[in-house]
């Protein structure tokens, strides 16, 4: 399948840095083959063995979902974007290379406000942007995610959300008011670990919410959520 990012150099890039997770995919196998002996033990919980085992792990967006969000970006003209979950920055270039591309025909300015909370991921991710040529447009926070995307202001047109756990459901609570109308939120593997959503659900079905969702048919579910 062809790209839609039409940057030979930000497709070697990624092409580079999905190979380098798909290198990482046995060592992550074991990892789980072992852990899955314990008792009471779910690779839907990030306990802090698992948060030690990914510290340098690269955990990226599926190719077809990152090149989804991308489709996304650029029909909603969106410049204002909210990243839950960087790692090395994959996912977050091609966020970013939606929002040159944006600029470029639309004029005006734009950024993808992310955060990530191991330093040395945040190293690795700065590095991947300078070299895909976009980290004009990205604004990198590291720390914790609540407190690092609190200032963020409206209007906001797109969410990506790649992390499940205590996260998801008090983030979009707090930026929901930010949302302008139309505004797209994206969250990953709601399928495959929905019970891991389960508060998220909870405030999206909330009539208040003004929000409206449906999971999309990718691999482990993609929940493509609108602002009304």
């Amino acid at each position: 399948m062809t790209s839609p990012i039409r940057d030979s150099k930000i497709n070697q890039l990624l092409d580079d840095l999905y190979q380098l997770e798909a290198d990482q995919q046995a060592a992550i196998g074991e990892y789980y083959r072992k852990r899955s002996q314990e008792p009471d033990f779910s690779d839907a919980v990030f306990d802090d063995q698992t948060v030690e085992f990914f510290a340098d792990k690269l955990v990226a967006l599926d190719r077809d979902k990152a090149e989804f969000c991308y489709q996304v970006i650029r029909s909603l003209r969106a410049t204002s974007v909210v990243e839950v979950g960087t790692s090395f920055g994959v996912s977050t270039i091609y966020l970013a290379a939606a929002i040159r591309e944006n600029i470029a025909e639309d004029g005006g300015e734009g950024r993808v406000y992310c955060s990530e909370y191991e330093p040395a991921k945040a190293e690795i991710a700065r590095s991947n942007f300078d070299r895909a040529g976009v980290a004009e447009f990205i604004d990198l926070r590291e720390g914790d995610i609540l407190e690092q995307l609190k200032d963020i202001e409206a209007p906001i047109d797109f969410i990506l959300m790649d992390i499940w756990g205590p996260i998801p459901a008090p983030l979009l609570k707090m930026l929901n008011p930010r949302l302008r109308a139309g505004a797209v939120i994206i969250t990953d593997n709601t399928e495959s670990y929905r019970h891991g959503y389960r508060d998220l659900f909870e405030f999206i079905d909330d009539p208040v919410s003004g929000l409206s969702t449906m999971t999309l048919p990718f691999e482990g579910g993609l929940e493509f959520t609108v602002k009304s």
